[in-house]
């Protein structure tokens, strides 16, 4: 947690160089923080955190009950709040808090926990305040938020939504407000948000670093000279920060005045209605937008150019999308439409408009917000024209074009190979060709009970579920399971001199809960790029299918990674991610062509399985194998490839084989891969969840079998 007896100063906001809008969208919430909060989504090394938690310096102080643990207004606190019933007395005043929530936290570190030993023996409700608490009225921020468990995120949509906390246990409870601005940095390539609670966050903007070599020589000069002299550097900037503290301040005060004229509200619902968002919280954020926006230029009217800037923060991330499509808005039919509802109402046209581009005062970056100079050249000989910083962390962002496009193995000429009616001879590369429509699969399972990530695919004991029994709690006591505890404590009791109605209760008497839910896996891709599965409809379908089990993994909460084999190797085309999207993009630009060294990728496949296990032990893997079977190139390739798949089986890797060779005539070659390795046989038709025919859940169902 970031609070005011840190010794480091922070690194000032007004030396941050570029990213306009993330300054705009941070310092809206700090005008008015009913706007909602801000999702930050960027590539990493951009400086998402470092101006998020700049931000805090600029946020007023607030007044707060002398010793209250959950930050109650003096003058109108919490009737509910732990620590009440408050008597008049010490009033404190003390700077807003940030409050960080890190991605492994605990439910007890979030929400706060009781003293179970104090609630069973004295009966008394003995709770220590955990996170939420700590952010009522100030800033929660979640750095990596889209890695967070889903248990948290349901915590966090909850106490989002009803603006207090809950904490139930075995009949105890505790209630305290829990009222926070919500900030959370992402990085897109490590996976997605789930939609409750993408649509908590008000506001959204992408960032990036610039390509432009003058400002990332600002972003270096100035992170070196703040690393050399921390407070140095926060002196220099002092003046800035000042004066955009008291604009601040400013546009808060006007904020009540400003007025939202019945044509902008018009503009506001053609908008929402015309990019067919989901429900009305994207209007409601609109408008709270505008309304900031006209006080942060100073005005008392909402604007047409507010209703536009309101829409290009708040609907993005809303707006209803595929997965896989990047956000974004189609700015020329948002013109389109503010256009066709427009309007202005009398006295709104914009003469007063002090700030018409945003925080910065102008299209130049100067303004009271610290778009000018600092006041000296202050030691880092960087252009003084912006004082925005990119990455103080990483100021040298590499470039992605090569993760984008992963260099492929080199082609040799090959003999043509035995491939389907109409498929075109193997030797040359054909085209990528598209997918067709994805479709709901049916869900394949894991075999067995893990103990991995919290998700939606297989049987595993998790934090969260239906219980199962109890056990000793290993370290920290999770969720008690009362009646094992009572039962364990019961026949020490006359030992132990009870006296009394409270049952003593000792440490080694507590039981935990043992639940069982559902986890994540590792799904890993082995996709046949060979010229026999180079027919631009199989290749087609082929991609459908990977698409459809790649938004399948999506919704599963898994990691996916994907090889493919074609010509003389196998290429690990997605080291393993939890970006379902780059696996998307990596399909996509998928070429076909040559022979099929379906040995190469199957022994690729147990390379990145060994060193994944290595990572991460407890995430099971299940290997998904798409190919007809076919094994062709060097010395023979068909009992190299029985080998290899032997090698997976005789490791317990769960395996399945979506076969695709297509015709009427067919060899059943996937069918004799799938026995190899253990796993099971299914094909095209019987992946889709509406099939007729039945599909065995657990990928290793045959295995038993045998």
């Amino acid at each position: 947690m970031t609070t005011a007896h840190d010794t480091t100063p922070q690194y000032p906001f007004t030396a941050v160089v570029g990213m306009d809008d993330l300054r705009l969208a941070l310092l809206l919430n700090a005008v008015s923080p009913a706007v909602g909060g801000v999702l930050v989504r960027g590539e990493k090394g951009t400086a998402k955190s470092t101006a998020v938690r700049a931000l805090s310096a600029l946020m007023p102080h607030v007044d707060v009950v002398g010793g209250c643990r959950f930050a109650c207004a003096p003058a109108a606190p919490d009737p509910g709040c732990p620590d009440g019933p408050h008597e008049p007395g010490t009033v404190e005043d003390r700077p807003t808090r940030m409050v960080e929530l890190p991605v492994g936290a605990s439910e007890d570190r979030l929400v706060g926990a009781l003293d179970i030993e104090r609630a069973l023996s004295e009966g008394v409700k003995a709770f220590e305040p955990g996170l939420l608490a700590d952010a009522h009225r100030g800033i929660l921020y979640v750095d990596e938020v889209n890695l967070l468990h889903d248990h948290l995120v349901d915590l966090l949509l909850d106490a989002a939504a009803m603006g207090a906390s809950y904490v139930e246990r075995e009949g105890v409870s505790v209630r305290h407000a829990a009222r926070f601005l919500l900030v959370g940095t992402m990085n897109p390539e490590e996976g997605e948000l789930r939609p409750q609670l993408l649509d908590r966050f008000g506001l959204t903007v992408e960032v990036a670093a610039s390509r432009e070599p003058d400002q990332r020589v600002a972003v270096v000069r100035r992170r070196l000279a703040y690393d050399a002299d921390p407070a140095g550097f926060a002196a220099q900037w002092a003046a800035e920060e000042t004066e955009l503290r008291h604009r601040i301040a400013a546009a808060r005060e006007l904020l009540p005045d400003v007025t939202l004229g019945d044509a902008a509200l018009r503009q506001i619902a053609a908008t929402c209605a015309a990019f067919e968002v989901d429900g009305m919280r994207a209007d409601i954020v609109m408008a709270r937008t505008a309304t900031a926006l006209a006080a942060w230029a100073g005005r008392t009217a909402v604007l047409e150019e507010d209703v536009r800037r309101a829409a290009l923060l708040a609907l993005p991330h809303r707006r209803r999308r595929n997965p896989f499509d990047a956000p974004g808005l189609d700015e020329d039919k948002l013109d389109q439409t503010l256009e066709e509802f427009g309007g202005a109402d009398e006295g709104t046209d914009g003469e007063d408009d002090p700030d018409p581009d945003g925080p910065d005062g102008g299209p130049d970056g100067g303004g009271p917000d610290g778009g000018g100079a600092p006041p000296q050249d202050g030691g880092d000989g960087g252009p003084q024209e912006s004082p925005l910083t990119q990455d103080p962390e990483l100021p040298h962002q590499q470039e992605r074009e090569s993760a984008e496009a992963p260099e492929r193995p080199q082609e040799q000429p090959a003999a043509p190979e035995q491939a389907d009616q109409g498929t075109p001879a193997a030797g040359g590369e054909q085209a990528a060709v598209g997918a067709t429509e994805p479709f709901r699969t049916r869900r394949l399972d894991v075999p067995g009970l893990g103990e991995g990530a919290d998700g939606r695919r297989s049987r595993a004991r998790t934090a969260h579920g239906r219980t199962t029994g109890a056990r000793r709690p290993h370290g920290a006591l999770g969720k008690l399971h009362l009646a094992a505890t009572v039962q364990a404590a019961a026949p020490h009791q006359r030992a132990r001199g009870r006296h009394g109605r409270g049952l003593v209760v000792r440490r080694d008497d507590l039981r935990e809960a043992v639940r069982e839910g559902r986890e994540g896996n590792l799904v890993l891709f082995v996709v046949d790029a060979s010229g026999s599965m180079a027919a631009r409809k199989r290749m087609s379908a082929v991609k459908g299918a990977v698409l459809s089990l790649l938004l399948d993994a999506y919704q599963r909460r898994d990691k996916i990674g994907m090889i493919t084999f074609r010509g003389t190797g196998a290429e690990l085309a997605l080291p393993p991610t939890s970006s379902v999207e780059a696996g998307a993009a990596r399909l996509e630009q998928l070429p076909t062509g040559g022979r099929t060294p379906l040995s190469e990728g199957l022994l690729r496949a147990h390379e990145v399985l060994r060193v994944e296990r290595m990572r991460d032990a407890s995430r099971r893997p299940l290997l998904v194998v798409v190919t007809d079977g076919r094994a062709t190139g060097g010395p023979e390739p068909v009992v190299r490839a029985a080998r290899a798949a032997r090698l997976l089986a005789g490791e317990g890797t769960a395996s399945v084989v979506v076969d695709c060779e297509t015709g009427p005539v067919r060899l059943g070659l996937a069918g004799e891969l799938a026995r190899d390795l253990q796993g099971t046989a299914v094909t095209l038709d019987e992946l889709r969840a509406d099939s007729v025919s039945a599909l065995v859940r657990t990928v290793q169902g045959n295995r038993k079998a045998a």
